[in-house]
């Protein structure tokens, strides 16, 4: 034992850089072990579902997974395979995996899919705006529309994971609870945007449309990869370099908000027999006077010059209010007088929350907006992370067009939060 000590202490760099790197993979080791036992857990509370019994009659559920390989840096198969796959396939469906290869391919395998009762979507932002692009540009959108769809996140960037699911420092608790809560069934309504130009088929959003300084030095943040915690600061402080102030103009056509009609029932009632049928016709037919069509009273639109630092239009996903009366998305125009200082720092917050609108920004509640850019501008939109050419567009909003699976949780501090 005298030995030893006296080993480690004439040698005592060699000893702490060993006590490091043991200690260090301790706890590596005790952190897989943890996630190990988050794994077990979700597979015997999916196995649960999967032991159900159901009649013979009834087909299983079919669920179609569009899996991103390429998102979070090539990391999204592993992660899916570990974390999700044996989850699904315990819960006792029917579960078809469909991998994108490149970039844009979700948008043309969503036109030759079939009937399907569940979509899951197993990537990041990019991955969920080219399925549901695909999905809502089909000829009958009008119906699939109406399957719900489950998100895992996979990707850098996941915003929907904030409005779906409990924040998670763990990657892989994050990843389980996603996945149990598509077996779980609660869902809730999104809103989508239609942003379409002039010859171009329409995209469309679930989060919003950037377009401005902010967005374009937000880009350009990976190249300074080698700076570490600084290389968001730097992006923003180099573009600063360019002209300045950097003014954005444009021309904005807008319509306020609309009415939020009732809910439809998911259920609709049996068709009654064909007498009952035939006597309504005839009764409409002979009493009511023939009405003359009413008049259609012109859309009340609102025009604005704009010259601004960046503008956004986001739907209210982030901030879901299950109860309000009224359907619009938020416009954001933030002042173009901005230092270099506040330039770098909003950039910064910018970075963890894109659609934030600080003060001194002209804000305005829309349901349908026109953007008209001055000929020859240059430059791109974000529309959900993912960069569009920039040109005149139309933006339509799309109230709760689709519905996504989310933990009951959330739903349930939705609800208490609109009552309090």
């Amino acid at each position: 034992m005298a030995k030893v000590l006296a080993a480690l202490r004439n040698h005592w760099k060699k000893s702490t850089f060993g006590a490091c790197l043991l200690g260090w993979g301790g706890h590596w080791l005790y952190g897989k072990h943890c996630d190990n036992l988050l794994r077990r857990a979700a597979c015997q509370e999916a196995q649960a579902f999967g032991n159900q019994l159901i009649p013979a009659t009834v087909p299983l559920k079919k669920a179609t997974v569009f899996l991103n390989p390429a998102a979070c840096k090539g990391k999204a198969g592993n992660l899916f395979e570990k974390n999700a796959a044996p989850i699904l396939h315990l819960s006792g469906l029917d579960v078809t995996v469909v991998k994108t290869d490149y970039e844009g391919q979700a948008k043309k395998l969503l036109e030759l899919m079939e009937n399907t009762d569940l979509i899951i979507i197993a990537g990041g932002d990019g991955t969920v705006q080219e399925v549901i692009t695909g999905l809502l540009r089909r000829a009958d959108e009008a119906a699939f529309s109406k399957i719900p769809i489950g998100f895992i996140p996979l990707g850098k960037t996941c915003t929907l994971s904030h409005t779906l699911y409990p924040e998670s420092t763990n990657q892989v608790q994050h990843i389980t609870n996603a996945t149990l809560a598509i077996l779980k069934g609660e869902t809730v309504p999104l809103d989508v945007l239609q942003i379409k130009g002039e010859k171009e088929q329409p995209v469309f959003a679930v989060s919003g449309l950037r377009w401005g300084s902010y967005r374009d030095a937000g880009v350009k943040v990976s190249k300074y990869w080698y700076l570490g915690p600084l290389k968001t600061k730097a992006a923003h402080f180099f573009s600063t370099f360019k002209e300045w102030p950097q003014k954005h103009q444009a021309a904005l056509m807008y319509l306020g908000p609309t009415e939020r009609p009732p809910e439809e029932p998911e259920e609709k009632p049996s068709r009654p027999p064909l007498y009952v049928r035939l006597y309504r016709r005839l009764r409409s037919y002979w009493s009511s006077p023939k009405e003359f069509p009413q008049e259609v009273a012109p859309e009340d639109w609102e025009e604005l010059k704009l010259s601004t630092i960046e503008l956004s239009i986001a739907t209210r996903n982030r901030q879901l209010d299950l109860t309000r009366t009224e359907d619009f998305m938020d416009i954001c125009i933030e002042a173009e007088s901005v230092s270099k200082g506040e330039f770098v720092h909003r950039g910064s917050l910018k970075m963890r929350d894109p659609h934030t609108c600080p003060e001194g920004s002209q804000c305005i509640q829309a349901s349908r907006c026109i953007l008209q850019l001055p000929e020859g501008t240059g430059g791109s939109f974000g529309i959900d992370n993912e960069e569009y050419e920039a040109m005149p567009v139309e933006v339509k909003l799309l109230p709760r067009k689709l519905r996504f699976f989310c933990d009951p949780r959330m739903r349930e501090q939705m609800l208490q939060a609109a009552v309090q």
